[in-house]
């Protein structure tokens, strides 16, 4: 089975979360959130299908989140203006994202990839 793997290149997080998937027998279609982001209607169907909030998907850690003042700009925008953002901006995004075009995980905690991708017979 193909995931597709949104990650950044340098993240350690996404170095962790590929080794565990490719241990576990998945091919991966890697697209890179800095140089590839994905469109407000593609982050749309991630977060639908993930089930969780849009905010979940910004990643707060980074340094792009500070800079651009994001957590005051979610209290003010729109949830359309925000993933506008993400969209112009990959490294907006929380990462790694994975997906099998119906599940959808992001960020990497192997418990929740135990449940979402054991391995890939």
């Amino acid at each position: 089975m193909v995931l597709t793997f949104y990650h950044y290149s340098r993240c350690s997080t996404c170095v962790r979360a590929r080794k565990y998937l490719i241990l576990k027998g998945y091919l991966l279609k890697e697209i890179d959130l800095a140089t590839d982001s994905p469109s407000v209607s593609a982050l749309k169907k991630l977060i639908r299908k993930s089930a969780r909030p849009y905010t979940d998907f910004l990643n707060r850690s980074g340094t792009l989140y500070r800079q651009n003042n994001m957590k005051e700009k979610v209290l003010q925008l729109s949830e359309n203006q925000i993933l506008g953002e993400m969209a112009e901006e990959g490294r907006l995004i929380k990462r790694p994202i994975v997906t099998d075009g119906e599940k959808v995980t992001v960020g990497f905690h192997e418990s929740e990839f135990e449940k979402t991708w054991p391995g890939h017979p």
